[in-house]
């Protein structure tokens, strides 16, 4: 399935959204393998806040990375259980940690634009643009940029 469809305005992206801290995401589609709910989740000895830890999705074992840690945010204080979105990257299974998973948005390639240079630098380190929407900012997440994690995070 492709995540360009052309249309007579243009080409079209499809992105599963996504909300962190009180912020929209957007992930591009074809990036997203899964979502779920997190369930026994084994913190990995030494790891950093980052990692969640690890757990078992139907017979794979997937790295549990906490975005609103990985966005320097404070945990939720309203107890909701977290959802995670899965994706892959060079063949490694991972969960990105969430708080609430929206629908999927088709917007235009073209409306995709640059970082504003005032966009928190925690957020700009992670994004691959934004798409302005009816009152709100969507920040496209890199996956890649993601879930570039220093080796001093992966030691286990």
């Amino acid at each position: 399935m492709s995540n360009k469809t052309q249309t007579t305005e243009g080409a079209m992206v499809e992105y599963v959204t996504a909300m962190i801290g009180g912020q929209l995401f957007g992930l591009p589609i074809s990036r997203v393998q899964d979502v779920f709910m997190p369930e026994r989740v084994t913190r990995v000895p030494l790891s950093s806040r980052e990692i969640a830890g690890v757990l078992n999705l139907r017979g794979r074992i997937v790295t549990v990375v906490d975005m609103r840690a990985r966005l320097g945010l404070p945990k939720p204080e309203d107890g909701k259980t977290a959802m995670a979105v899965g994706v892959d990257l060079r063949g490694e299974s991972y969960g990105l940690l969430i708080d609430q998973i929206g629908e999927v948005l088709r917007l235009a390639e073209d409306g995709k634009e640059e970082n504003p240079v005032n966009l928190d630098p925690r957020m700009a380190k992670l994004a691959g643009g934004v798409h302005r929407l009816d009152g709100q900012l969507m920040v496209v997440l890199d996956v890649d940029r993601v879930l570039e994690l220093a080796p001093e995070m992966m030691a286990a």
